[in-house]
């Protein structure tokens, strides 16, 4: 009797505290966008009034209420930051703004006002969501652990009061409670999060284990090692903390010169008003002239300068599937000069494929016939490597008999009656157990070749009598090797792989792809490590990573980069930018277009000072209209806005996919 493989069965739930629930703040729970919101929905009504020509009792109230509620909030945070003798740009601006209004400008002001305050919404709401994904990842690891007595007994207690010298008992599918060693038991243990190992990684007794990672079928003995404080799940979260707080604040180009500016700008207009005045001058001559320096030397046009190019790479970026989130990290891309790539997840998949299947010698058994026979064995069976193996015999169409009797060992394999044989697949050495025959031996040379060369070797007997081995692997992602030279080429230095997988694996996917440095059987902390010691040489470093053992480092690194399609809540949230659909191809494009980006702020800054200086000066030589002034200044704010706005267009991404892959 035989079944054709259409589907899989349903795996089974997952123990409820095996999943940690979600912590999302809502976008209205910040003051910040509740504000913002008031302010845009205040502009939004009055606009429209104004252009149509309502009278100003009609429109006037609303922007009124736009000012007041979008610029309350930075107007004060500029009079905090003035006590501290700074000149916050945000007191410039409402200070712009509310010029700006007084001579008739009221729409402008109110534009401003709406843009800061949204752009402050933004930041907040950024944080707030980095934040929760830190406190969430405490979650991963169970509040509760069973320990075990000295009488026999067992007691439900709190992780947090297991102390070292405990020993708790694991079951099949709960999370380890505390990091420490395995007394007894054997299992499959899912350490992902701590390692990036797209297997589970078999334990015995004298291996360790950590808090957070998922048991597998066995239960296991473990004595606690670590408090609950010092457990590297915590660890992790710390070094996520600690980075984000230590990292050097990041700002936009223009922002480098801000107070200078502004006091400049402050201290001039003053002067524009009293010295006219001082020699006997009128007063409202001064004040018009005043304001007028005021408009034609404010920072808008140097502002749009900046913005417009960034923000269109951020938009043609989104477009191709790179969610880039925010100005300042579109800068700091084209600044970077070093890359860290992740292994698992990032260079690779990140799901186990069969890619070698090897009949033995006197078996008798085609490819599709031992495949047949591992996959009809394997099929009941949840593990990643059984799921391999089923889906390699779905993508051939073939039709599976039948397995019955299946029983499943942990750390060793499963075994059921399939066509009146009984099958075994599973770990070559546990399976074969020393057995000096010369079909063994044949069977344990096929297993070591394939290991030696980065694969999981998985051993199938029939009737007691091995009859072939498969080879598993981590499928590397089909432009893995052109990112990798296209990032060499940009950066000028040979990317780093740092992975938590095992140094064979490691050198055997680095030497696909071209990468010679190599970091491998690395924890989180070890990451962090060797991205410090790049920047300390003073590179500054992209991380490339999608796991939570990545998000330390993609914290303390220049730049981070997160794959979005499988990367855990808290690398998507730590990372600077998040790559979509998993496309790696557009990393270099990227980067490339942030360097178009930057070399297209330089134009804007140099056309924008060409502008402002024309204009002050006329306005000090001689005597400059205000119309002609405000025309003036709104004509370079303009030309350098289209000027930035060209990085919206296709061909910019195109020419950034040339410069990528020079």
């Amino acid at each position: 009797m035989s079944t054709t493989l259409t589907e899989r069965p349903a795996p089974a739930a997952a123990p409820r505290e095996s999943v940690a629930p979600k912590r999302r703040t809502r976008v209205f729970a910040l003051a910040e966008a509740r504000w913002a919101a008031a302010a845009t929905v205040a502009f939004l009504i009055a606009l429209p009034l104004q252009l149509t020509g309502a009278p100003a009792w009609a429109w006037a109230p609303m922007y009124a209420t736009a000012y007041v509620t979008g610029g309350w909030e930075p107007g004060w945070a500029g009079l905090q930051a003035l006590r501290e003798k700074t000149l916050d740009v945000d007191l410039l601006m409402i200070v712009a703004a509310i010029g700006a209004a007084s001579i008739g400008q009221v729409m402008d002001g109110a534009l401003l006002i709406v843009i800061f305050a949204t752009s402050g919404a933004l930041e907040a709401l950024a944080t707030a969501r980095t934040q929760d994904s830190v406190r969430g990842l405490l979650d991963l690891a169970p509040t509760t652990a069973t320990r075990l007595l000295d009488d026999g007994g067992e007691e439900t207690v709190a992780t947090e009061a297991l102390v070292v010298g405990d020993t708790i008992l694991i079951r099949p599918g709960e999370r380890v409670g505390a990091d420490g060693r395995v007394l007894d038991g054997a299992s499959e243990v899912d350490q992902a999060t701590i390692t990036g190992e797209p297997l589970p990684v078999a334990k015995q007794a004298g291996d360790e284990v950590f808090a957070g990672t998922l048991n597998g079928t066995g239960a296991l003995r473990v004595k606690v090692e670590r408090d609950a404080s010092d457990s590297v799940i915590a660890r992790i979260v710390a070094m996520v903390e600690e980075a984000s707080e230590t990292k050097a604040p990041t700002q936009l180009f223009i922002e480098k010169v801000e107070q200078r500016y502004s006091l400049g700008m402050v201290f001039a207009t003053l002067a524009v008003f009293l010295v006219p005045l001082a020699s006997g001058a009128a007063v409202t001559g001064s004040l018009l002239r005043a304001m007028t320096f005021m408009i034609v030397a404010s920072p808008c046009a140097v502002v749009l300068a900046t913005m417009p190019p960034l923000l269109s790479a951020i938009a043609n970026a989104g477009r191709h599937g790179v969610l880039v989130k925010s100005a300042v990290v579109m800068e700091r891309l084209g600044q970077v000069d070093a890359v860290a790539l992740d292994k698992t997840g990032t260079l690779t998949e990140g799901t186990p494929r069969v890619t070698d299947i090897r009949p033995l010698a006197g078996s008798g058994l085609s490819e599709e016939e031992l495949l047949t026979l591992a996959a009809s064995a394997e099929h009941p069976s949840e593990h990643p490597l059984a799921r391999a193996v089923v889906d390699a015999a779905r993508q051939r169409g073939l039709d599976l008999p039948i397995a019955e009797d299946f029983a499943s060992a942990p750390g060793i394999g499963v075994t059921a009656t399939v066509g009146g044989d009984t099958i075994a697949v599973g770990a070559p050495a546990r399976l074969l157990d020393g057995a000096a025959d010369a079909r063994s031996a044949r069977a344990t040379a096929v297993a070591e070749e394939l290991e030696n060369s980065g694969r999981t070797a998985v051993l199938v007997e029939r009737d007691g009598l091995p009859v072939g081995v498969l080879g598993i692997a981590d499928r590397l992602r089909p432009d893995a090797a052109a990112t990798v030279t296209a990032l060499a080429a940009l950066t000028g230095n040979a990317p780093m792989l740092v992975t938590g997988d095992n140094p064979r694996a490691a050198a055997r996917l680095a030497a696909e792809v071209g990468i010679t440095d190599v970091r491998a059987g690395l924890l989180p902390q070890d990451k962090v490590t060797a991205v410090q010691e790049q920047e300390k040489a003073g590179r500054k470093v992209l991380v490339l990573g999608d796991g939570v053992n990545d998000a330390p480092a993609l914290a303390a690194a220049h730049t981070g980069i997160a794959m979005g399609r499988a990367g855990s809540d808290l690398a998507l949230e730590t990372a600077d930018a998040v790559i979509v659909r998993d496309e790696l191809a557009t990393v270099p494009k990227v980067v490339a277009l942030s360097r178009a980006a930057r070399r297209l702020v330089v134009q804007n800054l140099v056309i924008a000072s060409v502008f402002i200086s024309g204009l002050v000066i006329w306005d000090l030589a001689a005597t400059l209209p205000l119309p002609l002034g405000v025309l003036g200044h709104e004509g370079s704010t303009v030309i350098v806005g289209l000027n930035g706005l060209r990085l919206l267009r296709e061909v910019a991404w195109k020419r950034a996919g040339t410069e990528g892959a020079e």
